[in-house]
């Protein structure tokens, strides 16, 4: 009996914190239909299959806690949902974007689940729950499936979609220091660490504190030299040219033998070394042409080449190139040994995450002047055991940092500086790295910027070297963790009016102010704009802003079902009550206890340094406390509310009360008067448009900033 398909109903990309996870995900809502008989252990030979196509399924966990876990747990039998959970995190894992965090739900709808996945990209995430409904249908029905060609096109996915490894090195050092990030290009390497006015700014190895002026002296090699030379630094002489037969001449004044290579290439491409006849020179001309208008012949420096990576007037990390070998079988073309032994190298690839470029016959024109060299053709069978070189240079891939001689390392310096890069890649070519260049005719033959990274992160042979979190200490410093006061406001009672005045509040008190709310986008509290783009969206862009130095974001249930929130996390969160859900029953959510699960995504995201600020006349919104992370401050409009004594009696607890007519803050034995309720614009406010429990919830925000209450009341007794 063949099974239906399981249907996807519905995908949610969840790009912030949300009711499942910190990180970005994917849900989705399925419907297994009449599977909803048949667990795993009921579907004959299904679990046998399932493992043979991914036996790393036997490494998860599962909620068992131990390798196998999932395993047993498919013995015993289990739900389809969570089988696509599990799966498409082993399609993720296999495809190299390692993901270990899923969960799935079952709704009060029969047969219809919630399947949720930890993804670091969307598109990648959606194809893997769709692939892993294809797989755990065709392991169900006894049907072929190709997973080599399911985990391919997850791979291209994450070609096309994904960061660069240098751009994810760095946002994961980043990372591990608590700095938010936000992906300034969906597709791209553009990405801000930290928020608002404590900002930066990465695009891969570049930062904003590269400048375009340094960018363009580095890719003109040329006057490159001339500002290097200018200073002392030692460089191969060297000139450019604009034919072959130029190219030839250059080449008998600097004397052979010579390089020749584009003006503005990197990674090596079109760079011919070692020439020393006329041919040599003129062919080399060719396929440095092809890459570049502009091209140069230098004098040939002796040695090794060397990658030293310069990242704020520092040497942080070096490697050293090898050339590239083939060895004959004697019955083997050159072109096939060197698809069976260089191109098979897992570290061989066209796209950014390799270090190393695959050598294509015949099209590598330098590869196909070196074979000719040896007297050989990519058809070309040489005898046995007789070693083929490939290529002279761009195989940077042994790590040598600790050997660099430091007179070495402050010349690559210096060369970063006069360009005027603060992160660089400098190439030093000399016969010992370990030795002052003056004393082995060695030299600087470029400075490149946005230097890759790979390389020094995993380099083949040696140790490698934590670039991104040197990158990130430049950029940060050591204490910056680009964080400014961040607000953030839920629930489902006047949030909006909240948000308004607590943004009016931290205007005031001299903050620059983002606020994204229900009524629009406001910078200063000018309104910028009226029609919202959405709720992450605009909570996003508040984010963005480089002015900004306090954002005040509001979120609603749905948006955070439906998106998630804007900030990783907030130094305030404000919930005004957790009452019965209304509107959501497109998301499943029909309960008290439901709607709790949503509303308390707000507090999980208070940092551990900030506060929760919650209504103590809602029971359940005062429930909340326990998950906050930091301090709590509770408002309320009754003066003798039962919680106020036990919370106070804390070192940390405060509690916001209205006596007399007067706003009160108490707190562990202090008492601070913050307001009279019976001032002019205070009655005007209250009767107009803002209930007490408002004011006091946007009081309570200013004060869980530690503003002080003086400034506080101003703020309020001139609020428009």
């Amino acid at each position: 009996m063949k099974h239906q398909p399981i249907q996807l109903l519905r995908i949610n990309h969840l790009r912030g914190p949300s009711i499942w996870t910190y990180h970005q995900a994917v849900e989705v809502l399925i419907d297994i239909g009449a599977l909803e008989d048949c667990p795993s252990h009921t579907l004959p030979g299904f679990t046998d299959r399932l493992l043979a196509w991914l036996p790393g399924l036997h490494e998860h966990h599962c909620g068992l806690g131990y390798r196998g876990g999932f395993v047993e747990r498919l013995r015993d039998g289990t739900w389809p949902g969570h089988i696509m959970e599990h799966v498409s995190i082993e399609l993720q894992n296999l495809a190299g974007l390692p993901s270990a965090f899923g969960k799935a739900r079952s709704t009060d709808q029969r047969g219809v689940y919630k399947v949720v996945i930890r993804t670091g990209q969307k598109q990648v995430g959606i194809q893997a729950l769709t692939d892993a409904r294809d797989l755990v249908m065709a392991a169900i029905n006894d049907e072929a499936f190709d997973v080599a060609a399911c985990v391919q096109r997850l791979k291209t996915l994450i070609e096309l979609h994904a960061m660069g490894p240098s751009t994810r090195a760095i946002v994961e050092a980043a990372t591990q220091r608590k700095i938010p990030h936000i992906r300034l290009i969906d597709d791209g390497n553009l990405v801000q660490l930290g928020y608002g006015a404590k900002q930066r700014r990465i695009w891969t190895a570049e930062t904003d504190r590269t400048s375009a002026i340094a960018e363009g002296i580095s890719k003109d090699k040329d006057l490159t030299k001339q500002l290097l030379e200018s200073c002392g630094v030692p460089t191969p002489e060297g000139q450019e040219v604009d034919s072959a037969e130029e190219a030839w001449e250059a080449a008998q004044d600097i004397g052979l033998p010579v390089v020749v290579k584009p003006s503005n290439a990197n990674r090596g491409r079109g760079v011919v070394i070692n020439l020393r006849t006329r041919e040599e020179v003129m062919a080399a001309y060719e396929i440095a042409a092809k890459v570049s208008s502009y091209v140069m012949v230098e004098r040939m420096v002796e040695g090794e080449e060397h990658r030293l990576l310069i990242v704020g007037n520092k040497m942080v990390a070096a490697v050293r190139g090898e050339l590239s070998y083939i060895t004959a079988d004697g019955q083997s073309t050159v072109a096939q040994l060197v698809e069976t032994q260089i191109n098979s190298d897992p570290r061989r690839g066209v796209e950014e995450h390799f270090p190393l470029n695959p050598i294509l016959l015949p099209q590598n024109g330098k590869v196909m002047l070196e074979l000719q060299r040896q007297g050989l053709a990519p058809d070309s069978v040489p005898e046995a055991g007789r070693k083929i070189l490939l290529e002279r240079n761009g195989v940077l891939n042994q790590d040598i940092t600790d050997l660099v001689h430091p007179s070495v390392a402050e010349l690559a310096a210096l060369a970063a500086r006069i360009v005027g890069l603060d992160i660089a890649g400098v190439d030093v070519v000399a016969t010992d790295i370990s030795r002052p260049l003056e004393s082995q005719g060695g030299a600087i033959i470029e400075v490149n910027a946005g230097p890759g990274l790979l390389m020094h992160l995993e380099p083949a042979v040696g140790q490698p070297r934590p670039v991104g979190q040197t990158i990130v200490e430049h950029l940060m410093g050591q204490d910056n963790n680009g964080r400014i006061p961040v607000v953030g406001i839920s629930g489902v009672e006047h949030t909006t009016a909240v948000a308004m005045l607590t943004g009016w509040l931290l205007y005031r008190a001299g903050y620059v102010t983002g606020l994204a709310c229900n009524a629009g986008m406001y910078l200063q509290m000018d309104r910028i704009e009226t029609a919202s783009p959405g709720e992450w969206e605009s909570g996003q862009r508040i984010l963005m802003n480089r002015t900004t130095t306090a954002a005040v974001i509001e979120s609603s249930p749905r948006s955070i079902l439906e998106n998630g929130l804007a900030y990783d996390r907030c130094q305030v969160g404000v919930v005004t009550g957790l009452p019965v859900p209304v509107g959501l029953e497109d998301h499943h959510v029909h309960t008290h206890e439901q709607m709790r699960t949503v509303l308390r995504t707000q507090i999980d995201v208070v940092l551990p340094t900030g506060c929760a600020v919650l209504n103590a006349d809602d029971e359940a919104c005062a429930g909340l406390a326990e998950l906050c992370d930091g301090s709590v401050l509770f408002y309320t409009v009754n003066a003798d509310h039962e919680l106020l004594a036990e919370h106070c009696a804390q070192e940390t607890g405060r509690f916001l009360v209205v006596r007399e007519q007067q706003i009160v803050l108490l707190g562990h034995q202090t008492q601070t008067p913050v307001m009279d309720l019976r001032h002019p614009v205070v009655q005007r406010l209250l009767q107009q448009h803002l209930p007490l429990p408002a004011l006091l919830a946007a009081v309570g925000a200013a004060l869980a900033l530690d503003m002080d209450p003086a400034l506080v009341r101003a703020g309020v007794e001139t609020a428009e």
